[in-house]
């Protein structure tokens, strides 16, 4: 199915300005005039809604490339401001910073932990250890969902701040591109909107199979257009 069948503007000009939007710290309204020194007009509201309509159907696709995560991953949780509200982003890296999965959540409570260990754990399977801070609601979490039969209690859980610098680290890189967008007016575009940036970083660190796509070698500014393509 051609995803760009009906569209106003080439699918090229659509995949640049997402790839670019998700992936630098550029506002949509730079990306405007980036593209008019191009002589391609194309107002921001219009790439917000190309993010929004395409970010779900280029995680489909990229999943199918996906590389295995490590086993002992490192999780954490930091903030990002929706609609004027502070919101909690759940995040979690393996031991060499590769991304495991994330979860946006309106509240920081046992209930936003377990939701996020069981949607990670769904995807990847069960991590050898887990490595949390000392917030209790992470912890309980883990011993709720052992308890319940729901994840295996063969997961060891400790705590270590020197050991989830490397997720702490992590955040920086996502909150720097957060940080030009001026925050978020609804809790599912951003959710939409932070899938896509955690998708252009694991891109970055490698995390998908993409030397060569069916048929033919890749080179890095072609590979977004030939994962759709593929």
């Amino acid at each position: 199915m051609d995803l760009f069948k009906g569209r106003h503007f080439d699918r090229d000009i659509i995949v640049l300005c997402v790839r670019w939007y998700l992936t630098y710290k550029l506002s949509s309204r730079d990306l405007v005039q980036m593209m008019a020194e191009r002589g391609i007009e194309v107002t921001h509201t219009t790439i917000l809604r190309w993010v929004q309509r395409f970010v779900p159907e280029f995680e489909k696709r990229w999943s199918q490339y996906s590389r295995p995560v490590g086993r002992s991953w490192r999780c954490d949780e930091t903030y990002i401001k929706v609609k004027g509200r502070w919101t909690y982003l759940y995040r979690a890296v393996d031991k060499l910073g590769l991304t495991v999965d994330f979860l946006l959540s309106a509240r920081r409570d046992v209930a936003a932990a377990k939701r996020f260990f069981s949607k990670a754990m769904k995807k990847h399977g069960s991590p050898r250890v887990i490595t949390l801070d000392a917030y209790a609601a992470s912890h309980r979490a883990i011993t709720e969902l052992q308890s319940a039969g729901t994840i295996t209690r063969r997961i060891r859980v400790r705590s270590s701040k020197y050991l989830n610098n490397v997720v702490e680290q992590d955040h920086r890189r996502i909150k720097q591109r957060i940080r030009p967008m001026l925050g978020f007016k609804r809790f599912d575009t951003a959710t939409t909107t932070i899938s896509g940036i955690e998708l252009a970083e694991k891109i970055r660190k490698q995390q998908f199979k993409i030397g060569t796509l069916p048929g033919r070698p890749v080179a890095a500014p072609d590979i977004w257009a030939a994962v759709l393509a593929a």
